[in-house]
């Protein structure tokens, strides 16, 4: 089957890619404006239980391994450019009707990449939306956080969604 064949059965997911972009360049530029405007580690009130707080984080979700002594941040990077390399080639052969998984994979994919970009820029992950409940704080987080979840959450969905057959695997067209 030649690429035109190809791109045709598809349908080409690759053209949700702009999406991820779009992840990215809010994200970038939100971080860049949490960073200018904001002093580290001084909450600013929003509304009753959310803060925009100014926070660098070295680890991964929740500041895992935010404490170790630096190997963290390329093992980060590494781990999210060899699950983007993957995203991107699930991506490329999702067929035409998979739509939802494609939004799914672009979210999670610009998510990552916003956070490498910290990563190997900064040296740390820049955070700075604060939900809290009384005394309570949940971890800050940014939107490529946020995009990862959705995209997540999204694909999570899609397995309820769609049944598999007798194999274990969603049904294919010849």
């Amino acid at each position: 089957m030649d690429a035109t064949m190809t791109e045709q059965v598809t349908g080409s997911k690759l053209k949700w890619l702009w999406l991820a972009v779009l992840v990215i360049a809010l994200d970038l530029g939100t971080k860049a404006m949490a960073t200018a405007m904001l002093t580290y580690g001084d909450p600013v009130p929003v509304m009753p239980m959310f803060n925009l707080t100014l926070l660098h984080n070295t680890g991964a979700a929740f500041s895992f391994l935010a404490g170790a002594a630096g190997w963290q941040r390329w093992f980060f990077v590494t781990l999210a450019l060899v699950v983007s390399v993957v995203l991107i080639y699930w991506l490329k052969n999702l067929q035409r009707h998979e739509t939802w998984t494609a939004i799914a994979i672009v979210l999670i994919l610009g998510g990552a990449l916003g956070n490498v970009y910290d990563r190997v820029v900064h040296g740390y992950v820049v955070d700075f939306l604060h939900f809290y409940w009384q005394d309570w704080h949940f971890p800050a987080f940014n939107l490529a956080d946020t995009a990862i979840t959705i995209g997540a959450a999204m694909m999570i969905l899609d397995m309820f969604r769609k049944p598999a057959d007798s194999d274990g695997d969603a049904k294919r067209s010849e």
